[in-house]
């Protein structure tokens, strides 16, 4: 059984990963490492490696394999960063978040999902997480700033977590609104300025309560 996980997450890494042009040496030897068998329900445990978002419970999914590779090559996250993470989820992004940075504060808005994560966190022995229950779409300023934030969920709108950045900070979110979303990166490059670049396409879950776009009916 062990021999047929470890191949599953070799092919996990070298058939779904790679090919999405996740080539960043550290990401992939964490996501080789941290087990992320270990954050899936039980019952979905022989679809751990496949490249699906598997459901959590609470109508809530894992983020895919590559998206998650993604999401961390992207921000580069330093060994001194303190990251904020909106939507804990299984915890497993959570994980190899805590695994690159200092500290990482995540958010959930379901306290039973919060509840189970903290639980896999520990089986782990990952200590340099703080969780919360509570609605992080507008970010969470009572640890800001923060040299890197996370949204699990996507927006239709830019987050005004942006705010919640150390200058030199990056911010992680899918944004837009099915079926056209962009994965994007904001950076803060001075206290009044802010740079976004868009990564590449996606589609993702909305986020529990982002703020939404007014609508005008004529």
């Amino acid at each position: 059984m062990h021999h047929d996980v470890e191949q599953a997450r070799f092919n996990m890494i070298e058939q779904q990963i790679r090919p999405w042009e996740v080539l960043d040496g550290t990401v992939l030897d964490l996501l080789s490492r941290v087990p992320r068998e270990a954050f899936v329900p039980k019952q979905y445990q022989g679809l751990a490696f496949a490249d699906i978002e598997i459901p959590i419970g609470s109508g809530q999914t894992m983020l895919s394999p590559k998206m998650e590779g993604r999401i961390l090559q992207t921000l580069g996250i330093k060994p001194a960063d303190k990251v904020l993470e909106i939507g804990t989820g299984s915890g497993y992004l959570t994980a190899l978040l805590a695994s690159l940075a200092r500290e990482v504060h995540s958010i959930e808005i379901n306290a039973e999902l919060s509840r189970q994560a903290h639980e896999r966190l520990i089986q782990q022995h990952i200590h340099n997480v703080t969780l919360y229950v509570g609605d992080g779409a507008q970010g969470w300023p009572d640890n800001a700033p923060y040299d890197v934030i996370v949204f699990t969920g996507s927006l239709a709108l830019p987050p005004l977590a942006a705010q919640q950045l150390n200058v030199g900070g990056r911010l992680f979110a899918v944004i837009g609104e099915a079926p056209v979303m962009e994965a994007t990166i904001v950076r803060r490059i001075s206290e009044e300025s802010f740079r976004q670049d868009v990564i590449f396409e996606t589609c993702l879950p909305q986020l529990e309560n982002a703020p939404q776009p007014q609508k005008f009916n004529f």
